[in-house]
């Protein structure tokens, strides 16, 4: 399944979450300016939420129900961007890409590429991305909330970075 989804300038208010025929599929709820936090809904309503965990870098996946789907992070790594999904009993998945390029891949432990996104705006833009899920133990909407999680580590990591130089 194909979705194009985007975040917003300040990081906040509803944005819509379209399929490959440009309908409508659901929409994303961005929280607040001051944080990071988001809720992922399809036509049907809310479907899971995330949200960095207290003083880490750790961006957490939660069902509507409130259990926990999963949680991400960044891996170290020199040459490429890296991140690592612990979806918990359905698997640990790893998520990259080349170090300039913003198409990522996410392979499930034997190797194997089971979902694909990439980042379609420019650089003054905010971040629009389209997902395409091959996974069978991977919902959609959870994948929403992970491409949206690395958005958000990657944009943490560049302010760090900025008033650190400054």
């Amino acid at each position: 399944m194909q979705l194009y989804f985007r975040d917003n300038f300040f990081n906040a208010g509803y944005t819509e979450i379209m399929n490959a025929d440009q309908e409508q599929a659901g929409h994303l709820d961005l929280k607040s300016v001051f944080g990071s936090s988001l809720d992922v809904s399809d036509e049907k309503g809310l479907v899971c939420s995330g949200k960095f965990r207290m003083l880490t870098n750790r961006w957490d996946v939660t069902a509507a129900d409130g259990t926990h789907l999963g949680v991400l992070r960044a891996r170290f790594s020199f040459f490429s961007k890296k991140y690592e999904y612990d979806a918990g009993s359905r698997g640990i998945y790893d998520v990259s890409a080349p170090a300039f390029s913003q198409e990522y891949d996410v392979t499930d432990e034997s190797g194997r590429v089971v979902v694909s996104f990439r980042r379609t705006s420019g650089w003054f833009s905010s971040g629009a991305f389209v997902l395409d899920n091959q996974s069978e133990y991977l919902d959609t909407y959870e994948l929403v909330a992970v491409v949206m999680g690395v958005h958000a580590i990657n944009k943490r990591r560049n302010a760090a970075s900025s008033s650190s130089s400054t």
